[in-house]
Protein backbone atom coordinates (compact mmCIF):
# COMPACT_ATOMS: atom_id res chain seq x y z
CA UNK A 1 0.00 0.00 0.00
CA UNK A 2 1.19 3.60 -1.04
CA UNK A 3 2.34 5.48 2.00
CA UNK A 4 0.35 8.82 2.70
CA UNK A 5 2.49 11.67 2.84
CA UNK A 6 2.11 13.88 6.08
CA UNK A 7 1.40 17.85 5.43
CA UNK A 8 -1.02 20.53 4.20
CA UNK A 9 -2.00 22.85 1.75
CA UNK A 10 -4.35 25.99 1.27
CA UNK A 11 -6.02 27.77 -2.00
CA UNK A 12 -8.75 29.32 -3.49
CA UNK A 13 -11.55 26.60 -3.67
CA UNK A 14 -11.79 23.28 -1.39
CA UNK A 15 -11.74 21.51 -4.68
CA UNK A 16 -8.23 23.11 -5.35
CA UNK A 17 -6.74 21.77 -2.14
CA UNK A 18 -9.06 18.20 -2.48
CA UNK A 19 -6.89 17.98 -5.28
CA UNK A 20 -3.18 18.49 -3.63
CA UNK A 21 -4.49 16.42 -0.68
CA UNK A 22 -5.23 13.59 -2.93
CA UNK A 23 -1.40 13.82 -3.79
CA UNK A 24 -0.51 13.40 -0.64
CA UNK A 25 -2.83 10.71 0.12
CA UNK A 26 -1.06 8.90 -2.99
CA UNK A 27 2.32 9.58 -1.34
CA UNK A 28 3.30 12.47 -3.00
CA UNK A 29 5.40 15.81 -2.25
CA UNK A 30 4.37 19.28 -1.85
CA UNK A 31 5.21 20.23 -5.29
CA UNK A 32 2.99 17.42 -6.49
CA UNK A 33 0.42 18.73 -4.39
CA UNK A 34 1.07 22.17 -5.59
CA UNK A 35 1.02 21.41 -8.95
CA UNK A 36 -2.14 19.36 -8.93
CA UNK A 37 -3.98 21.94 -7.05
CA UNK A 38 -2.37 24.77 -9.74
CA UNK A 39 -4.07 22.27 -13.00
CA UNK A 40 -7.35 21.76 -10.74
CA UNK A 41 -7.53 25.88 -10.34
CA UNK A 42 -8.10 26.27 -13.95
CA UNK A 43 -11.21 24.36 -13.80
CA UNK A 44 -12.63 25.05 -9.93
CA UNK A 45 -11.49 28.88 -10.20
CA UNK A 46 -11.54 29.78 -13.94
CA UNK A 47 -12.75 33.41 -13.50
CA UNK A 48 -9.01 34.12 -11.85
CA UNK A 49 -6.64 31.83 -13.64
CA UNK A 50 -6.23 29.94 -16.12
CA UNK A 51 -3.80 27.56 -18.96
CA UNK A 52 -3.25 30.27 -21.07
CA UNK A 53 -2.17 32.57 -17.82
CA UNK A 54 1.28 33.09 -16.17
CA UNK A 55 2.80 32.49 -12.97
CA UNK A 56 5.58 31.72 -10.41
CA UNK A 57 6.38 28.81 -7.92
CA UNK A 58 8.61 29.32 -5.35
CA UNK A 59 10.12 26.41 -4.05
CA UNK A 60 11.98 25.25 -1.17
CA UNK A 61 13.29 21.70 -0.98
CA UNK A 62 14.00 18.85 1.66
CA UNK A 63 17.89 19.63 0.43
CA UNK A 64 17.21 22.94 1.11
CA UNK A 65 17.36 24.54 -1.96
CA UNK A 66 15.15 27.42 -2.88
CA UNK A 67 13.98 28.24 -6.67
CA UNK A 68 11.91 30.57 -7.92
CA UNK A 69 10.11 29.40 -10.87
CA UNK A 70 9.34 32.11 -13.23
CA UNK A 71 6.41 31.07 -15.75
CA UNK A 72 4.78 34.63 -16.06
CA UNK A 73 3.96 35.98 -18.79
CA UNK A 74 6.25 37.70 -21.42
CA UNK A 75 5.62 40.81 -23.61
CA UNK A 76 5.73 40.01 -27.67
CA UNK A 77 8.72 40.11 -29.56
CA UNK A 78 7.39 42.35 -31.66
CA UNK A 79 4.68 45.60 -32.07
CA UNK A 80 2.01 46.26 -34.53
CA UNK A 81 -0.06 49.73 -35.31
CA UNK A 82 -2.51 50.69 -32.11
CA UNK A 83 -5.31 50.92 -35.21
CA UNK A 84 -5.08 47.39 -36.18
CA UNK A 85 -5.47 46.18 -32.38
CA UNK A 86 -8.45 44.36 -30.86
CA UNK A 87 -8.05 46.37 -27.20
CA UNK A 88 -11.08 48.14 -25.83
CA UNK A 89 -11.82 49.02 -21.77
CA UNK A 90 -13.69 47.46 -19.17
CA UNK A 91 -14.77 48.36 -15.98
CA UNK A 92 -14.80 45.93 -12.78
CA UNK A 93 -16.57 47.22 -9.77
CA UNK A 94 -15.54 45.67 -6.64
CA UNK A 95 -18.71 46.79 -5.09
CA UNK A 96 -16.39 49.80 -3.51
CA UNK A 97 -13.73 50.55 -6.07
CA UNK A 98 -14.09 50.59 -9.69
CA UNK A 99 -10.73 49.61 -11.72
CA UNK A 100 -10.62 49.87 -15.20
CA UNK A 101 -9.17 46.72 -17.20
CA UNK A 102 -8.61 46.24 -20.91
CA UNK A 103 -9.09 43.20 -23.43
CA UNK A 104 -9.27 41.65 -26.07
CA UNK A 105 -6.66 39.92 -28.32
CA UNK A 106 -4.30 43.11 -28.05
CA UNK A 107 -4.72 42.21 -24.35
CA UNK A 108 -2.62 38.76 -24.58
CA UNK A 109 0.56 38.13 -23.41
CA UNK A 110 2.86 34.88 -24.12
CA UNK A 111 1.31 32.42 -21.81
CA UNK A 112 3.53 30.44 -19.29
CA UNK A 113 1.06 28.62 -16.78
CA UNK A 114 1.37 24.84 -18.53
CA UNK A 115 4.61 25.74 -19.48
CA UNK A 116 5.49 26.29 -15.56
CA UNK A 117 3.76 22.81 -14.68
CA UNK A 118 5.74 20.71 -17.00
CA UNK A 119 8.75 22.68 -16.10
CA UNK A 120 8.47 22.16 -12.37
CA UNK A 121 6.54 18.81 -12.54
CA UNK A 122 10.17 17.06 -14.24
CA UNK A 123 12.29 18.99 -11.54
CA UNK A 124 11.10 18.12 -8.45
CA UNK A 125 7.90 15.87 -9.27
CA UNK A 126 8.09 12.47 -7.63
CA UNK A 127 3.91 11.37 -8.78
CA UNK A 128 3.73 10.96 -12.44
CA UNK A 129 2.23 13.51 -14.45
CA UNK A 130 -1.07 11.92 -15.19
CA UNK A 131 -1.65 11.35 -11.55
CA UNK A 132 -1.42 15.22 -11.39
CA UNK A 133 -3.68 15.87 -13.97
CA UNK A 134 -6.67 13.36 -12.66
CA UNK A 135 -8.19 15.57 -10.42
CA UNK A 136 -8.53 18.50 -12.92
CA UNK A 137 -9.53 16.34 -15.50
CA UNK A 138 -12.19 15.02 -13.28
CA UNK A 139 -13.66 17.89 -12.53
CA UNK A 140 -13.65 19.38 -15.73
CA UNK A 141 -15.24 16.15 -16.71
CA UNK A 142 -17.49 15.72 -14.17
CA UNK A 143 -18.56 19.63 -13.47
CA UNK A 144 -17.86 22.15 -10.91
CA UNK A 145 -20.76 23.21 -8.82
CA UNK A 146 -20.59 27.42 -8.49
CA UNK A 147 -20.44 28.50 -4.84
CA UNK A 148 -21.23 32.32 -3.53
CA UNK A 149 -17.92 33.64 -4.21
CA UNK A 150 -17.68 32.34 -7.79
CA UNK A 151 -21.31 33.53 -8.55
CA UNK A 152 -20.19 36.96 -7.49
CA UNK A 153 -16.72 36.63 -9.76
CA UNK A 154 -19.22 35.61 -12.50
CA UNK A 155 -20.73 38.55 -11.69
CA UNK A 156 -18.24 40.50 -11.57
CA UNK A 157 -16.30 39.51 -15.28
CA UNK A 158 -19.51 39.10 -17.02
CA UNK A 159 -18.88 41.26 -19.84
CA UNK A 160 -15.58 39.53 -20.35
CA UNK A 161 -16.81 36.30 -19.49
CA UNK A 162 -19.88 36.42 -22.38
CA UNK A 163 -17.70 38.07 -24.98
CA UNK A 164 -17.59 35.16 -27.25
CA UNK A 165 -19.79 31.84 -27.85
CA UNK A 166 -17.27 30.10 -26.38
CA UNK A 167 -17.27 31.54 -23.19
CA UNK A 168 -21.25 31.35 -23.27
CA UNK A 169 -20.81 27.77 -23.69
CA UNK A 170 -18.97 27.45 -20.31
CA UNK A 171 -20.55 30.10 -18.32
CA UNK A 172 -24.15 30.69 -19.36
CA UNK A 173 -25.06 27.00 -20.87
CA UNK A 174 -28.94 27.78 -20.18
CA UNK A 175 -29.13 31.33 -21.41
CA UNK A 176 -28.36 32.92 -18.33
CA UNK A 177 -24.91 33.30 -16.45
CA UNK A 178 -24.68 30.41 -14.15
CA UNK A 179 -25.77 31.25 -10.59
CA UNK A 180 -25.30 29.23 -7.10
CA UNK A 181 -25.92 25.62 -7.01
CA UNK A 182 -25.56 25.21 -10.90
CA UNK A 183 -22.59 23.35 -12.17
CA UNK A 184 -19.44 24.55 -14.76
CA UNK A 185 -18.44 21.97 -17.32
CA UNK A 186 -15.19 22.53 -19.02
CA UNK A 187 -15.16 19.41 -21.26
CA UNK A 188 -12.79 21.07 -24.18
CA UNK A 189 -10.46 21.75 -21.05
CA UNK A 190 -10.08 18.27 -20.52
CA UNK A 191 -9.89 16.94 -23.77
CA UNK A 192 -6.88 19.64 -24.48
CA UNK A 193 -5.06 19.09 -20.94
CA UNK A 194 -5.56 15.18 -21.75
CA UNK A 195 -4.10 15.60 -25.25
CA UNK A 196 -0.87 17.87 -24.07
CA UNK A 197 0.03 15.12 -21.34
CA UNK A 198 0.02 12.41 -24.06
CA UNK A 199 2.05 14.55 -26.44
CA UNK A 200 3.96 16.99 -24.56
CA UNK A 201 3.67 20.40 -23.78
CA UNK A 202 5.41 21.30 -27.61
CA UNK A 203 1.69 20.88 -28.64
CA UNK A 204 0.85 23.77 -26.69
CA UNK A 205 3.91 26.03 -27.95
CA UNK A 206 4.24 24.99 -31.04
CA UNK A 207 2.06 22.65 -32.52
CA UNK A 208 -1.74 22.12 -33.62
CA UNK A 209 -3.17 24.57 -30.30
CA UNK A 210 -0.41 27.23 -31.37
CA UNK A 211 -1.46 27.13 -34.64
CA UNK A 212 -4.94 28.49 -34.09
CA UNK A 213 -3.80 30.64 -31.48
CA UNK A 214 -1.77 32.60 -34.21
CA UNK A 215 -4.17 32.52 -36.97
CA UNK A 216 -6.40 34.35 -35.13
CA UNK A 217 -4.29 37.17 -34.00
CA UNK A 218 -2.86 37.69 -37.15
CA UNK A 219 -6.38 38.23 -38.84
CA UNK A 220 -8.84 39.17 -35.12
CA UNK A 221 -5.75 42.09 -34.19
CA UNK A 222 -3.46 40.18 -31.65
CA UNK A 223 -0.06 40.81 -31.20
CA UNK A 224 1.25 37.38 -30.87
CA UNK A 225 3.33 35.19 -33.42
CA UNK A 226 4.23 31.57 -33.51
CA UNK A 227 7.83 32.43 -32.53
CA UNK A 228 6.83 34.25 -29.43
CA UNK A 229 5.36 30.80 -28.23
CA UNK A 230 8.35 28.82 -29.70
CA UNK A 231 10.39 30.77 -28.02
CA UNK A 232 8.85 30.27 -24.47
CA UNK A 233 11.62 29.58 -21.35
CA UNK A 234 10.20 28.67 -17.79
CA UNK A 235 13.09 30.61 -15.87
CA UNK A 236 14.55 29.44 -13.02
CA UNK A 237 15.77 32.76 -10.45
CA UNK A 238 17.20 32.81 -7.11
CA UNK A 239 14.81 33.76 -4.63
CA UNK A 240 14.88 37.22 -3.39
CA UNK A 241 15.95 36.70 0.36
CA UNK A 242 15.77 39.01 3.29
CA UNK A 243 15.95 38.58 7.40
CA UNK A 244 13.11 40.05 9.05
CA UNK A 245 12.26 39.82 13.35
CA UNK A 246 14.36 36.16 13.21
CA UNK A 247 13.08 34.45 9.91
CA UNK A 248 14.64 34.50 6.47
CA UNK A 249 12.20 35.39 3.95
CA UNK A 250 12.22 33.75 0.12
CA UNK A 251 10.30 35.97 -2.54
CA UNK A 252 9.94 36.83 -5.95
CA UNK A 253 12.95 38.49 -7.36
CA UNK A 254 12.84 41.16 -10.58
CA UNK A 255 11.88 42.20 -12.79
CA UNK A 256 8.49 41.34 -10.84
CA UNK A 257 8.02 43.79 -8.46
CA UNK A 258 6.26 42.87 -5.63
CA UNK A 259 8.50 40.83 -3.55
CA UNK A 260 11.27 43.86 -3.98
CA UNK A 261 8.10 46.11 -2.53
CA UNK A 262 7.14 43.98 0.33
CA UNK A 263 10.99 43.53 1.35
CA UNK A 264 11.30 47.38 1.10
CA UNK A 265 8.06 47.60 3.13
CA UNK A 266 9.36 45.36 5.65
CA UNK A 267 12.70 47.02 6.27
CA UNK A 268 10.28 50.19 6.71
CA UNK A 269 8.18 48.50 9.18
CA UNK A 270 11.72 46.66 11.04
CA UNK A 271 11.81 50.17 12.35
CA UNK A 272 9.51 49.52 14.93
CA UNK A 273 8.64 47.41 17.76
CA UNK A 274 5.18 46.63 16.86
CA UNK A 275 4.58 43.56 19.62
CA UNK A 276 4.49 46.87 22.03
CA UNK A 277 1.87 48.75 19.38
CA UNK A 278 -1.97 47.42 19.60
CA UNK A 279 -2.73 45.85 17.02
CA UNK A 280 -5.55 48.13 14.70
CA UNK A 281 -5.11 50.88 16.70
CA UNK A 282 -4.14 54.59 15.39
CA UNK A 283 -0.71 54.16 15.72
CA UNK A 284 -0.57 50.89 14.35
CA UNK A 285 -2.56 51.98 11.19
CA UNK A 286 -0.65 54.93 11.13
CA UNK A 287 2.46 52.96 10.65
CA UNK A 288 1.22 50.66 7.65
CA UNK A 289 -0.95 53.52 5.77
CA UNK A 290 2.92 55.57 6.14
CA UNK A 291 5.09 52.32 4.94
CA UNK A 292 3.02 51.82 2.18
CA UNK A 293 3.08 55.25 0.79
CA UNK A 294 6.50 55.33 1.18
CA UNK A 295 7.00 52.30 -0.69
CA UNK A 296 4.93 53.62 -3.50
CA UNK A 297 7.11 56.94 -3.56
CA UNK A 298 9.75 54.77 -3.64
CA UNK A 299 8.61 52.76 -6.87
CA UNK A 300 7.89 55.69 -8.73
CA UNK A 301 11.41 57.52 -7.99
CA UNK A 302 13.49 54.50 -8.23
CA UNK A 303 12.45 51.20 -8.91
CA UNK A 304 9.85 51.26 -12.04
CA UNK A 305 12.58 52.68 -14.22
CA UNK A 306 15.29 50.44 -13.44
CA UNK A 307 13.60 46.97 -12.80
CA UNK A 308 15.53 45.07 -15.46
CA UNK A 309 18.86 46.18 -14.31
CA UNK A 310 21.08 43.74 -12.61
CA UNK A 311 22.02 45.72 -9.62
CA UNK A 312 18.25 47.05 -8.65
CA UNK A 313 17.98 44.67 -5.67
CA UNK A 314 21.25 45.98 -4.04
CA UNK A 315 20.42 49.56 -5.02
CA UNK A 316 16.95 49.86 -3.87
CA UNK A 317 17.06 47.88 -1.04
CA UNK A 318 20.61 49.52 0.13
CA UNK A 319 20.30 50.68 3.64
CA UNK A 320 20.95 53.49 2.65
CA UNK A 321 18.03 54.20 0.18
CA UNK A 322 15.90 52.88 2.75
CA UNK A 323 16.92 54.88 5.30
CA UNK A 324 16.12 58.08 3.35
CA UNK A 325 12.53 56.40 3.52
CA UNK A 326 12.35 55.36 7.28
CA UNK A 327 13.59 59.10 8.67
CA UNK A 328 10.60 60.49 6.91
CA UNK A 329 8.20 57.44 8.21
CA UNK A 330 9.46 58.26 11.55
CA UNK A 331 8.72 61.85 11.35
CA UNK A 332 4.62 61.20 9.59
CA UNK A 333 3.84 59.01 12.26
CA UNK A 334 5.10 60.32 15.25
CA UNK A 335 2.65 63.13 14.41
CA UNK A 336 -9.68 42.30 -9.33
CA UNK A 337 -6.97 41.82 -9.71
CA UNK A 338 -8.17 38.26 -10.52
CA UNK A 339 -5.39 35.91 -9.13
CA UNK A 340 -4.98 33.15 -6.80
CA UNK A 341 -2.38 31.26 -4.65
CA UNK A 342 -2.20 27.81 -3.31
CA UNK A 343 0.60 27.09 -0.23
CA UNK A 344 1.64 23.59 0.62
CA UNK A 345 4.42 22.11 2.70
CA UNK A 346 5.22 18.10 3.49
CA UNK A 347 6.70 16.47 6.34
CA UNK A 348 10.04 16.22 4.41
CA UNK A 349 10.67 19.76 4.67
CA UNK A 350 9.53 20.53 1.26
CA UNK A 351 7.49 23.67 0.56
CA UNK A 352 5.76 25.29 -2.49
CA UNK A 353 4.47 28.18 -2.85
CA UNK A 354 2.27 29.48 -6.38
CA UNK A 355 0.93 32.24 -7.35
CA UNK A 356 -0.94 32.38 -10.69
CA UNK A 357 -3.41 34.46 -13.01
CA UNK A 358 -4.98 35.48 -15.89
CA UNK A 359 -5.64 38.83 -15.65
CA UNK A 360 -9.54 39.13 -15.95
CA UNK A 361 -9.22 37.41 -18.52
CA UNK A 362 -9.13 38.73 -22.39
CA UNK A 363 -11.98 37.47 -23.34
CA UNK A 364 -11.16 35.26 -26.11
CA UNK A 365 -10.70 31.50 -25.80
CA UNK A 366 -8.31 29.40 -28.23
CA UNK A 367 -10.56 27.32 -30.38
CA UNK A 368 -11.86 24.44 -29.28
CA UNK A 369 -9.52 24.35 -26.33
CA UNK A 370 -12.07 25.87 -23.49
CA UNK A 371 -8.96 27.93 -22.63
CA UNK A 372 -9.81 31.67 -22.39
CA UNK A 373 -6.21 33.76 -22.70
CA UNK A 374 -5.00 36.20 -20.11
CA UNK A 375 -5.14 40.02 -20.59
CA UNK A 376 -1.74 40.81 -18.96
CA UNK A 377 -1.03 43.45 -21.83
CA UNK A 378 -4.33 45.35 -20.84
CA UNK A 379 -3.66 45.53 -16.69
CA UNK A 380 -2.40 49.34 -15.68
CA UNK A 381 -0.64 48.42 -12.97
CA UNK A 382 1.30 45.44 -15.06
CA UNK A 383 1.82 48.66 -17.49
CA UNK A 384 3.33 51.82 -15.61
CA UNK A 385 4.25 53.40 -18.40
CA UNK A 386 0.95 52.99 -20.62
CA UNK A 387 -0.47 50.72 -22.65
CA UNK A 388 1.78 49.47 -25.80
CA UNK A 389 4.68 50.75 -24.32
CA UNK A 390 6.12 47.91 -23.43
CA UNK A 391 9.72 46.91 -23.74
CA UNK A 392 9.39 43.44 -26.22
CA UNK A 393 10.70 39.94 -25.57
CA UNK A 394 10.76 40.41 -21.09
CA UNK A 395 9.22 39.15 -18.63
CA UNK A 396 6.14 41.44 -17.43
CA UNK A 397 6.42 42.69 -13.87
CA UNK A 398 4.16 41.23 -11.50
CA UNK A 399 2.91 42.26 -8.10
CA UNK A 400 3.07 38.59 -7.73
CA UNK A 401 4.73 37.42 -4.11
CA UNK A 402 4.80 33.76 -3.37
CA UNK A 403 6.95 34.08 -0.11
CA UNK A 404 8.40 31.54 2.25
CA UNK A 405 9.41 32.29 6.22
CA UNK A 406 12.64 30.02 6.79
CA UNK A 407 13.71 29.01 10.56
CA UNK A 408 16.39 26.77 11.81
CA UNK A 409 16.41 25.94 7.81
CA UNK A 410 13.15 24.34 7.66
CA UNK A 411 10.19 26.31 6.56
CA UNK A 412 7.50 27.24 8.85
CA UNK A 413 5.14 29.97 7.10
CA UNK A 414 3.97 29.55 2.74
CA UNK A 415 1.86 31.97 1.80
CA UNK A 416 0.82 34.66 -1.40
CA UNK A 417 -1.83 36.32 -2.42
CA UNK A 418 -4.08 37.18 -5.60
CA UNK A 419 -5.83 40.92 -5.68
CA UNK A 420 -3.47 42.83 -8.15
CA UNK A 421 -1.83 45.51 -6.99
CA UNK A 422 -3.24 45.29 -3.44
CA UNK A 423 -1.12 41.62 -3.34
CA UNK A 424 2.23 43.32 -1.93
CA UNK A 425 0.11 44.88 0.71
CA UNK A 426 -1.94 42.03 2.06
CA UNK A 427 1.31 39.58 1.95
CA UNK A 428 2.60 42.22 4.28
CA UNK A 429 -0.03 42.58 6.30
CA UNK A 430 -0.40 38.71 7.16
CA UNK A 431 3.28 38.51 7.56
CA UNK A 432 3.10 41.11 10.42
CA UNK A 433 0.33 39.50 12.33
CA UNK A 434 2.20 36.13 11.95
CA UNK A 435 5.19 37.31 13.28
CA UNK A 436 4.88 40.66 15.05
CA UNK A 437 1.75 39.96 16.57
CA UNK A 438 2.26 36.16 17.17
CA UNK A 439 -1.05 35.63 15.27
CA UNK A 440 -2.47 32.04 14.88
CA UNK A 441 -3.14 31.47 11.11
CA UNK A 442 -6.89 31.93 10.97
CA UNK A 443 -6.99 35.16 13.04
CA UNK A 444 -3.70 36.76 10.49
CA UNK A 445 -5.62 35.59 7.00
CA UNK A 446 -9.09 36.97 8.44
CA UNK A 447 -8.37 39.74 10.36
CA UNK A 448 -9.40 43.40 8.57
CA UNK A 449 -6.58 44.76 5.96
CA UNK A 450 -5.74 47.97 5.07
CA UNK A 451 -4.58 49.47 1.52
CA UNK A 452 -2.78 52.73 0.81
CA UNK A 453 -2.79 53.63 -2.76
CA UNK A 454 -2.58 56.80 -4.48
CA UNK A 455 -3.92 58.50 -1.60
CA UNK A 456 -6.30 56.41 -0.69
CA UNK A 457 -6.72 54.79 2.78
CA UNK A 458 -8.88 51.99 1.87
CA UNK A 459 -9.87 49.67 5.22
CA UNK A 460 -11.92 47.36 6.15
CA UNK A 461 -14.48 47.29 8.78
CA UNK A 462 -13.47 46.10 13.01
CA UNK A 463 -10.27 48.68 12.94
CA UNK A 464 -11.15 52.05 13.58
CA UNK A 465 -15.00 53.49 13.61
CA UNK A 466 -15.82 56.08 10.58
CA UNK A 467 -15.23 59.10 13.05
CA UNK A 468 -12.00 58.09 14.41
CA UNK A 469 -10.52 57.13 10.51
CA UNK A 470 -11.21 60.43 9.59
CA UNK A 471 -10.05 62.12 12.69
CA UNK A 472 -6.67 60.52 12.47
CA UNK A 473 -6.42 60.15 8.95
CA UNK A 474 -7.99 62.21 6.69
CA UNK A 475 -5.61 65.29 6.47
CA UNK A 476 -3.15 62.82 4.32
CA UNK A 477 -5.54 61.05 2.25
CA UNK A 478 -9.01 59.96 1.14
CA UNK A 479 -10.59 57.99 3.85
CA UNK A 480 -12.85 54.78 2.35
CA UNK A 481 -14.19 52.30 5.16
CA UNK A 482 -15.49 49.30 3.97
CA UNK A 483 -18.40 47.79 5.78
CA UNK A 484 -17.50 43.81 5.21
CA UNK A 485 -14.58 42.02 4.13
CA UNK A 486 -13.75 42.18 0.44
CA UNK A 487 -11.79 40.48 -2.12
CA UNK A 488 -10.42 43.82 -3.19
CA UNK A 489 -8.05 43.38 -0.13
CA UNK A 490 -6.40 39.89 -1.36
CA UNK A 491 -6.98 36.68 -0.84
CA UNK A 492 -3.67 35.39 1.47
CA UNK A 493 -3.95 31.41 1.65
CA UNK A 494 -1.08 30.30 4.37
CA UNK A 495 0.49 27.55 5.96
CA UNK A 496 2.07 26.99 8.68
CA UNK A 497 4.30 24.70 10.48
CA UNK A 498 5.01 24.51 14.16
CA UNK A 499 8.04 23.78 16.15
CA UNK A 500 6.78 20.60 16.83
CA UNK A 501 5.86 19.97 12.87
CA UNK A 502 2.09 20.11 13.49
CA UNK A 503 0.61 21.49 10.10
CA UNK A 504 -1.51 24.85 10.40
CA UNK A 505 -2.89 26.93 8.22
CA UNK A 506 -6.07 29.13 6.41
CA UNK A 507 -7.72 29.88 3.14
CA UNK A 508 -8.43 33.47 3.24
CA UNK A 509 -12.74 33.76 3.70
CA UNK A 510 -12.61 36.90 1.60
CA UNK A 511 -12.18 34.33 -1.87
CA UNK A 512 -13.95 31.55 -0.12
CA UNK A 513 -10.20 29.73 0.38
CA UNK A 514 -9.80 26.70 1.87
CA UNK A 515 -7.32 24.63 4.22
CA UNK A 516 -6.85 20.89 3.66
CA UNK A 517 -4.35 19.18 6.35
CA UNK A 518 -3.34 15.36 6.17
CA UNK A 519 -1.75 13.97 9.26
Amino acid sequence: MQQKTRGAIAAGHPQTAQAGLEMLKQGGNAFDAALAALLASFVTESPLTSAAGGGFLLAYTQQQQAILFDFFTQTPRRKKPEAQLDFYPVDVDFGGAIQEFHIGLGSMAVPGNLAGVFHVHQRLGKLPMKAIAEPALHYAQSGVEVNAFQAFLLHLLKPILLASEAGRTIYAPSGHLAQVGERLFFKDFAQTLTQVIEEGIHTFYTGEIAHRLIQDCQHLGGYLSLEDLQAYQVIERQPLSLDYRGYRLLTNPPPSAGGTLIAFALGLLSQFDLSQTRWGGVEHLQILAEVMRLTNTARQEVFNAQVHQDDIVEKFLALDHLKTYAQQLSQSVNKLGSTTHISAMDEWGNAASVTSSNGEGSGYFIPQTGMMMNNMLGEEDLNPFGFHNWQENVRISSMMSPTIAIADNSPKIVLGSGGSNRIRTAILQVISNLIDFQMPADIAVSSPRVHWENYKFDVEFGRLTEDELKLHFSDRQQVSLWQQQNMFFGGVHTVCRSATGDFTGSGDPRRSGAIAILD
